[in-house]
C-alpha cells in the first residue's frame, strides 16, 4: 500500500467514525458517550456538525479515531488468549465489565 492509498483510507475512516459517530449521538446519547468514550461536550460538537463540515474534517490526514483499550488484560480477554480452552462469552462479558468500569472513571 502506498502512501497515497493509505492516507485515502484514512480519510474515508474518518468519514465512516464521524457519521456512525453522529448517528449514535443522536439516536442514544447515553449509549454514544459509552461506545464512543467520548466527552458531552464532544458529543454535542460531533451531533451538530453539519454534513459539509463532517467532509471537511474526515478530509485530514490524521486518523480522528483510535482504540480506547491499551491494556493488555482486555486485550487478552477480547482475543481469548487469556486461557486455553477459557469461554469466549464469559471472557468478552468480563472485558465489556472492565471497559465499562474504565469509561466511568474517564
Amino acid at each position: 500500500m502506498n502512501t497515497d492509498q493509505m492516507l485515502a483510507e484514512i480519510r474515508e475512516a474518518n468519514l465512516s467514525y464521524l457519521m456512525l459517530a453522529q448517528s449514535l449521538i443522536r439516536a442514544d446519547r447515553e449509549q454514544a458517550l459509552y461506545r464512543l468514550g467520548i466527552s458531552e461536550e464532544t458529543a454535542t460538537l460531533i451531533g451538530t456538525l453539519s454534513p459539509a463540515q463532517i467532509m471537511k474534517i474526515a478530509s485530514g490526514n490524521t486518523l480522528l479515531c483510535a482504540f480506547r483499550m491499551s491494556d493488555d488484560l482486555v486485550w487478552g480477554l477480547l482475543t481469548n488468549h487469556t486461557k486455553p480452552g477459557a469461554n469466549e462469552s464469559v471472557s468478552r462479558l468480563h472485558a465489556s465489565i472492565l471497559m465499562a468500569g474504565r469509561h466511568e472513571h474517564a
